[in-house]
């Protein structure tokens, strides 16, 4: 190891959206930002469905011109179809949000990752790709930086006044600390693959998000991408989907037959490629801060992706979280109670996720239940699936809600410690 450690004003730890999106502003700000990301983009990843207001930080962020350029798929829907095929009044944006970000995107995660990591790089923050941080430093409780390992293969010591954990899935403080904890009802797995030449639905609703209802089990997402291209998965309870295997394929082909609408679609196209498979879907940090140190994504916290939101809350806690490091660091504070605000203000737009998840999977609850009780919620459930989150109130759609289905209540962890408020 080098013996003397390299130092910047902020590590950004991971180089997805949120990591991304963070370094970019941090050092348009005019902070020295250095990110580490153990892998050599482009690289595959899931979760391709993007938000409507995903639109405001990508506008911040200066990409959108080249998210034209890209030509993504256009998305203008969420539809929902029962297992026997019957589609629902598709939620169109556009009848809901007259602005630009009404139409919205379905992106190759591996080009639309790497766009946001090259426009950080563009913009000051220097990148370290294939460098894997090992762990953090410490002085005390404080996170003073990390250890890292480069493309040598020889480890060396970097740090700063702030590190932000951008580790997605892995959530590498969390797991360090011992601070991830599951959902309590959420415990879902999901198995997905791809498949070329898939039925398109025709106009307005070719490129639409599909959320196909298993008997009240669970649920296969069908996005369609460029090149002919469908990303199909399911999402279900761990001893529903394997009650009769393990074989991912096997499981699959199995379960599409559960739905006349997938079946249907699925069965022009060819699969080709992997079938992933992931657990554990649901779960929020014990504390989304500690000194010197702030996470952002799904490094802190990941909601089942029913609705989409997880490109959605990483960019928008990246952005957050590069708003909060800034000031701490303009006001020469990087404790944990630096971030007070941080994680009130993102645990606040999760549990408004939250709720309509749990309302999702409750098989007393249906959309068209929802709106025929309450017609005059059908504009504020809509701001819910387009991500206007940030700072509104959604309790009358709790309560319109709560009328069908239990809702949780709030999960009491995820902000800064206690002792430091």
């Amino acid at each position: 190891m080098q013996s003397e450690p390299q130092s910047c004003d902020v590590i950004v730890v991971g180089g997805g959206p949120s990591g991304s999106t963070a370094a970019a502003l941090l050092a348009e700000k005019g902070h020295k930002v250095i990110l580490l990301e153990k892998e050599r983009f482009p690289r595959y990843h899931v979760g391709e469905s993007l938000m409507p207001f995903c639109y405001f930080t990508l506008e911040r962020l200066g990409v959108l011109e080249r998210m034209e350029e890209h030509a993504f798929v256009k998305k203008h829907s969420v539809q929902f179809i029962t297992k026997d095929g019957r589609i629902s009044a598709p939620f169109y944006f556009f009848q809901h949000l007259d602005h630009p970000a009404a139409t919205t995107w379905q992106v190759e995660r591996s080009v639309f990752d790497e766009m946001l990591l090259r426009n950080a790089e563009e913009r000051g923050a220097e990148v370290r790709e294939e460098t894997q941080v090992r762990n953090f430093t410490f002085d005390g409780d404080c996170v003073t930086g990390v250890v890292a390992r480069g493309q040598d293969g020889g480890d060396y010591s970097l740090q700063a006044p702030v590190t932000l954990d951008c580790t997605g899935r892995e959530a590498l403080f969390l797991r360090k600390k011992k601070w991830r904890r599951r959902d309590p009802q959420l415990n879902k797995i999901s198995i997905w693959t791809l498949f070329k030449g898939a039925k398109r639905d025709e106009g307005l609703d070719e490129g639409a998000t599909t959320v196909a209802y298993l008997d009240g089990r669970g649920w296969f997402w069908n996005i369609p991408l460029r090149d002919d291209i469908v990303s199909s998965g399911i999402v279900a309870e761990r001893d529903y989907l394997y009650r009769d295997t393990r074989d991912l394929q096997e499981i699959y082909e199995r379960e599409i037959e559960e739905n006349s609408w997938i079946k249907e679609h699925l069965a022009a196209g060819e699969q080709f490629g992997e079938y992933w498979v992931t657990g554990e879907y649901s779960y929020r940090g014990e504390h989304c801060a500690s000194d010197g140190l702030l996470m952002a994504g799904d490094a802190f916290a990941f909601l089942d992706p029913v609705f989409s939101s997880g490109v959605f809350l990483a960019l928008k806690s990246g952005e957050m979280a590069a708003d909060a490091i800034s000031g701490a660091l303009e006001a020469g504070d990087v404790s944990a109670g630096q971030f007070l605000a941080y994680g009130e203000k993102l645990c606040q737009m999760i549990e408004v996720m939250r709720k309509l998840v749990y309302a999702f999977y409750d098989k007393d609850f249906s959309f068209a239940k929802l709106i025929k009780k309450h017609e005059e919620i059908r504009p504020m459930l809509t701001d819910c699936l387009i991500g206007d989150l940030d700072g509104k109130d959604y309790k009358p759609l709790a309560e319109a809600m709560s009328g069908l289905v239990s809702l949780p209540e709030p999960l009491g962890h995820g902000r800064v410690p206690q002792s430091v408020k």
